[in-house]
């Protein structure tokens, strides 16, 4: 695992929270602009993940990406590895394309859409999807795990309320031929705040009738 020592001596990392704290001046991109707290609540938290799995030479989408978390401080410290940035709002990706070009993420691919409009040859394609803060799990099933291959996992980034997300997503996971595979516990240095993080496995294909629209999901959700 990272240190906070080593993310504190980290260029890239360094340069990609001076231009979030700059940004978020004109665009609302985070409400954290400390940069100790950054380097914890962003940074650190972002890459809690890196020894879950070997990522080398894989894709992942890091799905609703907004500021770039995780994917960006994913991207910066695992080079040979696929990012795709999925966003719907443009000023937003236009943000992540400057940090894509002043930090040179050769790695980085970002997509202006809703994970839900994506084009059909991303279905089945990804090994991993991460997603941080972005909506409640049973919703959050259905936008992502229909992109993921047979076998390869979801990594959600989720709260003290964890247990309740994950109960009322049963139906959901059923649905969509997946299941919790574990969920890690981690907790950030200083702050001693918990983070529980959701690895949800997908078992074989899904009914091409999923993901719904977006309307409907969120409306009537599995």
């Amino acid at each position: 695992m990272i240190t906070l020592e080593e993310i504190k001596n980290n260029e890239k990392l360094q340069t990609f929270k001076k231009m979030v704290i700059e940004t978020n001046e004109v665009l609302n991109l985070t409400a954290i602009t400390d940069s100790f707290e950054f380097d914890i609540k962003h940074l650190y938290d972002s890459l809690l993940i890196l020894d879950y799995f070997d990522y080398k030479n894989k894709n992942i989408m890091d799905l609703g990406s907004g500021a770039g978390f995780p994917g960006i401080p994913l991207a910066i410290l695992l080079n040979d590895t696929n990012f795709y940035l999925v966003e719907p709002t443009k000023k937003r990706c236009d943000f992540l394309l400057s940090v894509k070009e002043k930090l040179h993420l050769d790695n980085v691919t970002i997509i202006n859409k809703r994970s839900e409009d994506l084009d059909n040859n991303f279905r089945s394609f990804f090994d991993f999807i991460v997603t941080r803060a972005v909506s409640r799990l049973n919703i959050l099933v259905e936008i992502s795990l229909p992109f993921l291959k047979n076998n390869g996992c979801l990594i959600s980034y989720k709260g003290l309320k964890y247990e309740e997300e994950i109960s009322e997503a049963k139906n959901a996971l059923k649905t969509l031929s997946s299941n919790v595979l574990e969920v890690k516990k981690e907790t950030l240095p200083f702050l001693n705040e918990e983070r529980f993080n959701i690895i949800i496995k997908k078992d074989k294909d899904i009914s091409s009738k999923y993901p719904r629209l977006y309307s409907t999901i969120k409306k009537r959700p599995l």
